[in-house]
């Protein structure tokens, strides 16, 4: 607006002689409306004519033509100035919103994080209390060494030192009564068959996890492995924080041992609790929080299908008595690939899902009678599912099997152990036709007996 001002009174100014000043006089007319008069000296007269009527109407008509012109401008400027503070408002509160989402975001975070710290915690008091047992236990007093008497000799028992009192009992007693409760009825027996479960071996240790993420895991094999993969190599997965990702690979059992990996892959999706397998060259597993199953092909480093498990439970809706987000648990066995979970509407109850391998479609699904929350673990041979009573009691059983081919269960009282008393995984490993499993940061396997497969 002083702009344009000025530009009219240079422009008066020029018109004139440049060593004379001009003057602006600006008041209103009796109209009440503004008028504006210059004055400019003149050099050549000393007195005008009076002025006429069209010379002080188009002076009138200029002036008039300049107070619209700075109004327009004004009211311009104020418009622009009003646009762009309602802008700078909505860019404030856009921002505002943003920064209150991402501390909302942290909060929630914040609460998990320490909702998983509480339960490490726990966790840690846990292992102090069985420590301070473990030392607050009496060792069996040493009896000295005595020579064998003739009638011990002839009843086959011999006492030997550091011997405990279960050891005197007639040999072959515990074998005898297993042989008459367990097993109703004799059966002719195939370690290579694929028949019913008759017993489960004594645990052997493989390894040892190095510290607090190893408390639980998975370990597994591949029966039917794809180059560059051996039929030899091992998969292990730590799954204590929470990001696990990391998948070691071992070229025999002896590295396993020795603890020497002859790969480490990152997954690009987290994975949930110890419910993974591996099968024809690719690793199977539950995406964290969600009931996503992914096949990670382990040639290419990649996934190759992810796809949903249609209703199933996740993060803790159905999960092994033990705990641990253990909804969906992955199995491989003689028969392919399978998945074990529940659902709201089997109310808890054990869904049992033959997957194709491929894509994780979901072939045929059967519904047991048996809760899921109400078992310490599962695992499948040959079609039959089979769960595990207990996850801490060093002595325990076997109790229920389903059976896919009949669509039906029955109780079984099978002995198990869980040696280190916090058994977090078991499954079947068909390549060695053994089970595998994770107890309480022991990775052990257990020698299997099968009955001989029917004819049909």
């Amino acid at each position: 607006m002083f702009l344009l001002i000025s530009v009219c009174v240079c422009s008066l100014l020029l018109r004139g002689d440049a060593q004379d000043q001009a003057v602006m006089w600006r008041g209103n007319d009796r109209t009440g409306r503004c008028q504006y008069t210059f004055t400019v000296p003149s050099p050549m007269e000393s007195s005008c004519a009076q002025m006429t009527g069209p010379e002080m109407d188009s002076l009138k008509a200029r002036l008039n033509m300049l107070e619209v012109t700075m109004s327009r401008l004004t009211a311009t400027y104020a418009g622009s100035a009003q646009t762009a503070g309602d802008r700078g408002q909505s860019e404030f509160q856009e921002a505002l919103n943003r920064v209150m989402g991402e501390r909302n975001m942290l909060q929630r975070e914040r609460e998990r994080l320490e909702q998983e710290l509480e339960s490490l915690r726990r966790r840690m008091d846990d292992m102090r209390r069985e420590i301070e047992f473990l030392r607050s236990r009496q060792c069996h007093p040493q009896s000295p060494m005595a020579p064998p008497s003739s009638s011990m000799q002839g009843s086959g028992l011999m006492r030997t030192a550091g011997s405990s009192a279960w050891q005197y009992r007639p040999p072959g007693f515990q074998e005898l009564k297993a042989t008459v409760t367990e097993v109703p009825a004799p059966r002719s027996e195939d370690s290579t068959g694929c028949g019913e479960l008759i017993s489960v071996g004594e645990p052997i240790t493989h390894r040892k996890a190095d510290n607090i993420e190893g408390k639980y895991g998975v370990w597994m094999q591949d029966p039917e492995p794809v180059s560059p993969y051996s039929s030899n190599m091992i998969w292990r997965i730590d799954t204590i924080g929470s990001d696990v990702r990391k998948l070691f690979g071992y070229e025999d059992m002896e590295q396993l041992s020795k603890g020497f990996p002859s790969k480490v892959l990152l997954l690009p999706e987290q994975v949930e609790s110890t419910g993974a397998t591996v099968y024809r060259g690719s690793l199977y597993y539950q995406r964290r929080r969600s009931r996503t199953l992914i096949r990670y092909d382990l040639a290419s480093e990649s996934i190759a299908a992810r796809r949903d498990l249609p209703h199933a439970g996740f993060h803790g809706q159905f999960p092994y008595s033990w705990g641990g987000y253990t909804d969906i648990d992955l199995a491989v066995d003689d028969n392919g690939l399978w998945a074990i979970y529940s659902t709201s509407k089997a109310k808890g109850a054990i869904v049992i899902s033959k997957l194709d391998p491929h894509s994780l479609e979901v072939k045929k699904s059967w519904e047991t009678n048996i809760r899921k929350s109400s078992v310490a673990n599962s695992f499948m041979i040959c079609g039959r599912l089979y769960t595990v009573a207990s996850y801490t009691a060093p002595d325990t059983l076997i109790n229920y099997m389903y059976d896919t081919a009949t669509s039906q269960g029955k109780a079984l009282r099978i002995p198990f152990k869980n040696l280190y008393r916090y058994n977090s995984m078991i499954d079947y490993n068909r390549a060695q036709r053994k089970l595998f499993a994770w107890d309480n940061y022991h990775m052990v396997s257990y020698d299997l007996r099968l009955g001989r497969q029917h004819s049909m």
